[in-house]
């Protein structure tokens, strides 16, 4: 690639460029698409690419909004890349380079035209610019074929029906970017958009009938994980001076476009590995959750939706219901091992908790495998990693928590799988420990953490839930997570000592002085009473359910009997009190009995022995804790600016001024 980046500035300035976008009406047969289409330089990888590229064409996009009325050029333009699509399958399987290049050459004009057109204009105005032609100025034909519907339509012909070879990769992906930039109206508006022409056109008519091969081509493209063919490998052999290389065609070529044109040099989001490794698998992977999330029609549920949540397993050979629309099989083992090896990304986490919410078919079948860990650690790893991930990020780890722990299957088999050398929990060397120790590990340390930082209610409740959801099976419990547990009700009990003191001092002020405004300690103490309520009870379900399975926590809650005589006459918490003093009680008398200096290795002797004495029906009933995820009223309003976000954020594939979106706060470059 040449170093020289200067050319860039020289686009707006280009003759095609200028044609294109001028005064001047150019006939969909015309030799000069030709010469437009016949440009090579390196395929923009990054955003940074992109955004530099969008400012040096910016000039020539406005020029066509301004003339497209009275040219009907983009009308023209789109009418030359869809009649060379009809002839893009032939071209792969028979290896026609040019004919490919080109092709993908009109796409990503297309798709650079209509992301300028998107934010400078109201759906409608687009719409509009699609039905004007070059008969007349400023007219329109009003009965002629739908340009816009027919585009998106070919849009998934060619991400559904093109083979994924070398020469095809680069329209496969701008195929799918292009899909994006045609949904991206949503960026431009604060309110999340329930009516939009681009969701009409992708949830009715011609588009309906690809939603379920949308949908799993995107879907296996994600599993796949294909790379990109080295540069220029796909196309002819570049240069050896490494600059962009013009092809000369029999119809003759430009040859000042975009020529010995190079891109970056600036600063820009960071691409993860996943990103760059596959492009895309990253795009398809962000297509589809832009479409799974679309809003219902006022008449119809969104299909993508409808397809995510009933597909089923190759495997599977039962005949669907008559009632459910849009669906297909996919290989559950290879989306599994996708799902596994891809959390470390924002979409991959997001795609893992849609599916396991809204498809049980996909939910079942995750459940039932004996290798959960492969999914479970890397949930883990982003919790503990929890102060350099973002909050949606860490939200949807903690759902996939909950939802798998509603399973008691799940809650039964994590604690028989052992883990050697976690490497990447670094307060403690754990050299072997349960799964589902770990999981407790993890939950406790992210309590912890939101305790002292960020105080979310919302995160507390749902790592209370999932400890809650395990209790009645914990089984053999690490001797650390049991001290973890109980260390975690020590801070608990102070936090709560304080805010009494408080609201106690805080109390004998008000009635000295009635100017000063008070805090509300009452609301604090309420949240707080109502968090230790949750850990006794969690602690109580576990000595109730499964006591001769642990005695690690009746050593740990023995070693700390103190911190719970408070509680015992506690109004709040008397009633749940009774069973866990029962057992600090049984248990401190026997080990009295056994003689003072006693070794770890005695006590938890005696311990054993005692829960095979102690009798079962001295410990109180409690209902059995569970939990479920309810998914929030209108999560929409949550889901789509997140999903946006990452859209937005991905360092592959479009770049949009942060100036022009409304969607969410983003800071620009």
């Amino acid at each position: 690639m040449g170093s020289n980046s200067s050319r860039i500035g020289d686009l707006p300035k280009n003759e095609y460029l200028k044609k294109l976008s001028g005064t001047e009406s150019v006939s969909e047969n015309d030799p000069f698409w030709n010469q437009l289409l016949s440009f090579s330089f390196p395929a923009p990888t990054s955003s940074t690419e992109l955004k530099l590229l969008e400012e040096a064409t910016i000039s020539v996009c406005r020029s066509l909004v301004e003339n497209n009325p009275r040219t009907g050029n983009l009308g023209a333009l789109i009418k030359v890349f869809l009649s060379r699509t009809k002839e893009l399958k032939l071209s792969a399987e028979c290896q026609n380079h040019i004919f490919i290049w080109q092709t993908h050459n009109a796409l990503f004009i297309i798709c650079c035209l209509l992301k300028v057109f998107i934010c400078e204009m109201s759906e409608e105005e687009l719409q509009l610019h699609f039905t004007y032609e070059e008969k007349s100025p400023g007219s329109y034909s009003s009965d002629s074929e739908d340009l816009l519907e027919e585009l998106l339509c070919c849009l998934m012909q060619l991400i559904t029906d093109i083979p994924l070879l070398d020469i095809t990769y680069e329209i496969s992906v701008e195929a799918v970017s292009t899909m994006m930039v045609f949904l991206s109206c949503q960026l431009f508006h604060k309110e999340v958009l329930r009516q939009s022409i681009s969701h009409k056109y992708l949830m009715r008519g011609r588009c309906l009938p690809y939603t379920s091969k949308l949908v799993k081509t995107l879907l296996y493209n994600f599993i796949r994980q294909e790379k990109p063919p080295p540069p220029g490998a796909h196309v002819l052999p570049q240069q050896s001076d490494g600059g962009g290389l013009l092809y000369g065609l029999a119809s003759g070529v430009a040859t000042g476009l975009w020529t010995v044109f190079t891109l970056g040099g600036v600063g820009s989001k960071v691409a993860t590995a996943s990103e760059l490794s596959s492009p895309l698998a990253n795009q398809s992977l962000l297509l589809l959750l832009v479409l799974a999330n679309l809003t219902d029609a006022a008449d119809a549920p969104n299909p993508y939706r409808q397809a995510i949540m009933s597909f089923k397993n190759t495997q599977d050979s039962s005949p669907f219901p008559s009632s459910i629309p849009h669906a297909f099989q996919i290989n559950f083992n290879s989306l599994y091992m996708a799902l596994c090896e891809q959390q470390t990304s924002d979409q991959a986490t997001l795609l893992l908790y849609t599916l396991l919410h809204q498809n049980s078919n996909i939910r079942t079948y995750m459940l039932a495998r004996t290798d959960m860990e492969n999914l479970v650690l890397p949930i883990l790893e982003i919790l503990y990693h929890v102060e350099e991930r973002n909050s949606h990020h860490v939200y949807m780890a903690l759902i996939i928590l909950l939802i798998l722990t509603e399973d008691d299957g799940f809650n039964r088999s994590i604690h028989e799988v052992m883990l050697k050398n976690i490497t990447w929990y670094s307060e403690r060397v754990l050299t072997e420990i349960s799964l589902g120790s770990l999981l407790i590990l993890v939950v406790i340390r992210t309590i912890q953490y939101n305790m002292t930082r960020t105080r979310d209610k919302y995160l507390h409740t749902n790592c209370l839930a999932a400890l809650a959801n395990m209790s009645a099976q914990f089984r053999s419990l690490h001797q650390y997570a049991a001290q973890r547990i109980v260390s975690l009700f020590s801070l608990l009990s102070k936090k709560h000592n304080k805010v009494l003191e408080q609201a106690t001092q805080s109390l004998r002020g008000s009635l000295s002085s009635n100017d000063v405004p008070l805090p509300d300690y009452a609301q604090d103490l309420n949240v707080i009473e109502e968090v230790i309520r949750m850990m006794l009870e969690i602690i109580n379900s576990c000595l109730t359910n499964s006591l001769h399975h642990n005695p690690n926590l009746v050593y740990a809650l023995l070693y700390k009997r103190d911190l719970f005589e408070q509680f015992r006459t506690h109004p709040s918490f008397q009633d749940i009190m009774q069973n866990i003093d029962l057992v600090i009680t049984f248990f401190s008398s026997r080990l009295l009995q056994a003689g003072a200096e006693l070794s770890v290795e005695r006590v938890l002797e005696i311990i054993k022995q005692g829960v095979v004495a102690l009798p079962k029906d001295r410990l109180k009933k409690f209902p059995e804790l569970k939990f479920k995820y309810v998914e929030e009223e209108q999560p929409e309003e949550f889901f789509i600016p997140y999903v946006w976000s990452l859209v937005y954020n991905s360092a592959v594939g479009l770049y949009w001024n942060p100036q022009d979106i409304q969607l969410f706060t983003m800071d620009s470059d």
